[in-house]
């Protein structure tokens, strides 16, 4: 890819974030698209190399329309300031957890796992976990995990990597407050994160780091695919 074409363009958009605008500017537009789309199409074949139940996921499979549904916000700005990709096995709307590419300048980042969950599933990933703790321990608590993703509680808006996006200020209801593990009890989805340079896209060698990052998450990603491919 071509993070400074791409970041640049959608730089432009976020200043002028108009249809009038957009049609002028529209060939820019296309040629970001082609390039970050090219470089979907290399994590595609890239991550499947050691998870290949998404091998069969295409790009339209992954990523997503750049105009906004502005039905139900109060920011009506039509288009939207980043470009993003989601390379889940299930598809995009499924709840199965996959990974997930984000381009926005300022703020980009990796990651993996399942952002929204129903109360129901989340309970029984709670269950898992206690009925399964060693193994959920040797997902989450490896030396590589703990230094890209860190532990539960970080703050999405404040920090550079993270491992839940929301936590429950108490213990859920049912189970144990005095559980050893409590803190992944509490989180409210099994998703973890970790932001990355604006030039991290850089060509190809980007490729392998990414590699990294989602196969380290993978494990815990696993875990929680067990229980939530039961309810879909």
């Amino acid at each position: 890819m071509t993070p400074k074409k791409i970041l640049s363009f959608l730089t432009a958009v976020s200043a002028n974030n108009n249809r009038p605008w957009f049609q002028e500017h529209k060939a820019e537009y296309l040629a970001a698209k082609e390039d970050f789309e090219a470089g979907i199409a290399q994590a595609i074949t890239r991550i499947a190399a050691f998870d290949p139940s998404i091998a069969h996921i295409t790009l339209r499979d992954a990523t997503y329309r750049f105009y906004r549904d502005t039905r139900f916000s109060p920011d009506k700005s039509p288009y939207k300031r980043h470009l993003v990709a989601y390379v889940a096995a299930h598809g995009k709307k499924a709840l199965h957890g996959g990974y997930y590419i984000h381009l926005e300048p300022g703020h980009c980042m990796l990651a993996c796992g399942s952002y929204y969950l129903p109360t129901p599933i989340l309970t029984a990933c709670r269950n898992e976990i206690m009925a399964n703790e060693e193994e959920w321990l040797r997902c989450v608590r490896n030396e590589d995990f703990l230094r890209i993703f860190g532990t539960p509680g970080g703050d999405f808006d404040q920090s550079q990597r993270g491992f839940g996006l929301e936590m429950l200020k108490t213990c859920p209801a049912g189970f144990p407050k005095d559980y050893k593990y409590i803190e992944y009890l509490r989180m409210k989805n099994y998703c973890c994160w970790t932001t990355v340079s604006d030039d991290f896209f850089e060509g190809d060698q980007w490729l392998e780091p990414m590699a990294h990052v989602f196969s380290t998450a993978k494990p815990m990603m696993d875990f929680m695919n067990r229980v939530i491919d039961d309810y879909e």
